[in-house]
């Protein structure tokens, strides 16, 4: 069976390790065909996730990336299109919400190639996020849609989506289990920026609701400025082009580092004493490592982790951040976690129904 991976962007990198493994590890007669549309061209962003997760190369890269939604989508269909037809793949898999998961539905489902979606019935209930259309769209043309949690599979069933839905786990966690102990064993992230466990916050904002907003931006960076211990903000390029001339007055402020590799990453989230983040990944990565989090959006499609305790939604205001942070300070860690996310095996699971005969 050949099935086909499309990726684009650094969440999906991780997501596609944990399956692109798990088919590895299955007896013959399977075919993986990679392909990199370049969403997330640069090297911080792609070619060391590659790397560190040992991704096989990708077969076929199509270097599509920047311009507005619509222009980016357009590219990678023309792009994907003669690349399906040639190689004509038994199923094609997509990841998650960006526009190389909405290219890759549009594209498979025009050549009526049977479409297989990770992370299939998260809802923010925004139509405002791009990432909301990609995912309904992308639920609406899938086939067989693994979910993560038990709330997107009744996402889903709201929507009338029964067919081929399968609670499965979470990928990402997944990933946690397996990568966090590699971090801690070889990453020297906070021998290099000095830092002791348990001595900062760390931060990330990349979500345009945020970084295409200068008055969201602004009140996030005013309440980072003003935390109570030294806040770390690794910089994703779109929010380094938003700041503009600006990044001096915030690296004043805040500890700003490059974009940081996977495992590099992981440790600074586990040893954080509070982890704030417009990222869902990073939410799912905070509650793995017991961090507590404070979302920097109005909504999540988390929602799981906001009723544990684990996650505060703060949106932009810099008074809500300073509460939530206060919050999350004053909580108890022992707090139990509920296994949200699955057992570790979720990838398994997708592998073991992915090639399954339909």
């Amino acid at each position: 069976m050949k099935i086909m991976t499309i990726v684009g962007a650094r969440p999906q990198f991780i997501k596609a390790a944990a399956v692109s493994h798990a088919l590895a590890r299955h007896p013959g007669g399977t075919e993986e065909v990679l392909v990199h549309t370049g969403q997330h061209p640069d090297d911080e962003m792609s070619r060391v996730f590659f790397e560190e997760l040992r991704l096989p190369p990708p077969k076929h890269h199509l270097g599509v990336s920047g311009g507005s939604h619509a222009d980016m989508t357009g590219r990678m269909l023309v792009a994907l299109e003669p690349v399906m037809i040639h190689e004509r793949p038994d199923r094609v898999v997509i990841y998650g919400d960006t526009n190389s998961t909405l290219a890759g539905a549009l594209a498979a489902a025009k050549l009526n190639l049977p479409i297989a979606h990770v992370e299939a019935g998260l809802r923010s209930f925004n139509r405002l996020m791009p990432e909301e259309t990609n995912r309904l769209v992308a639920d609406r043309l899938s086939r067989l849609l693994f979910c993560p949690t038990g709330a997107a599979v009744a996402n889903l069933a709201r929507e009338g989506i029964t067919s081929g839905v399968h609670h499965v786990g979470d990928v990402m966690y997944d990933s946690v289990l397996h990568y966090g102990a590699a971090a801690e064993a070889s990453s020297r992230i906070l021998d290099a920026l000095g830092l002791a466990p348990g001595g900062y916050y760390l931060a990330t904002v990349h979500r345009a609701e945020n970084t295409d907003d200068r008055a969201r931006l602004a009140g996030i960076l005013e309440a980072l400025a003003g935390a109570a211990m030294p806040v770390v903000l690794p910089l994703h390029p779109r929010t380094r082009r938003a700041l503009g001339a600006d990044l001096e007055k915030v690296q004043a402020r805040v500890r700003v580092i490059g974009p940081a590799g996977y495992l590099d990453m992981l440790m600074l989230e586990r040893c954080a004493r509070l982890i704030l983040t417009d990222s869902g990944g990073v939410q799912k990565e905070a509650y793995g490592f017991g961090v507590p989090c404070v979302t920097l959006r109005g909504e999540t499609e988390w929602v799981e982790l906001v009723e544990a305790g684990w996650n505060r939604l703060a949106g932009a205001d810099p008074a809500a951040i300073r509460a939530a942070m206060a919050a999350a300070e004053a909580m108890d860690r022992s707090t139990p976690r509920p296994p949200f996310y699955g057992d570790g095996r979720a990838a398994e699971r997708i592998v073991g129904l992915l090639l399954t005969p339909r």
